[in-house]
């Protein structure tokens, strides 16, 4: 479990394939107090710590992960955000995320407006069923509220702090982000007996 406030950021090393699969290798400032079967998000997606030394991890990525969420399209040198999972007597200071990336979106536009940045993503059909105006969503493993909502786009408004600690200093239009919808919104759903067959989890 994870709560959508990025810890810190790391730059990838390198995603390498292995078959249908990659390992991913990010630099990153807490590595050395990482243990083997540790839970890291990356960009929203939970992953296994596989290796690990003073200044780096690594993690095998699944083939289902990459047709799901945005990893495939990183690369050396790209900036990811991490978290690493929630101890059990932390504070939730987010909103309620698994790491489980329900789709991806795009970024539609992210422009400056005096200290904030305006930020506009594209929803899949599966991903924009569970959102609200003033609810939550994971972006790229960032818990952002929704300012605006339409059909199939929502748009946020990123504080300076958020700016700067996150991905998003980096991003640019047309990049593809992690989706995660509110894990409420899901379970409300199911207990309603209804059913998303458009949404496909890593």
């Amino acid at each position: 479990m994870f709560t959508g406030l990025v810890e810190a950021t790391g730059r990838v090393l390198a995603l390498t394939p292995q078959g249908e699969q990659a390992r991913l290798t990010v630099a990153m400032d807490f590595a050395d107090e990482l243990a083997l079967g540790e839970s890291v998000a990356i960009n929203g997606c939970c992953l296994t710590v596989t290796e690990h030394d003073g200044t780096s991890a690594s993690f095998d990525v699944l083939s289902q992960t990459l047709k799901v969420t945005s990893l495939g399209a990183l690369g050396p040198g790209s900036l990811v955000n991490l978290e690493r999972s929630l101890p059990a007597d932390g504070r939730l200071g987010g909103h309620f995320v698994q790491g489980h990336v329900d789709d991806t979106g795009r970024i539609m536009d992210l422009s400056s407006h005096g200290q904030d940045h305006r930020l506009e993503i594209s929803l899949p059909p599966g991903v924009a069923r569970y959102c609200i105006t003033r609810g939550s969503l994971a972006v790229d493993g960032i818990s952002l509220t929704i300012a605006e909502l339409g059909d199939l786009a929502a748009v946020f408004w990123i504080t300076p702090h958020t700016f700067e600690a996150t991905n998003l200093q980096e991003a640019i239009t047309g990049q593809p982000v992690n989706l995660e919808a509110d894990l409420l919104a899901k379970y409300v759903e199911s207990l309603s007996g209804e059913s998303n067959p458009g949404t496909g989890e890593q």
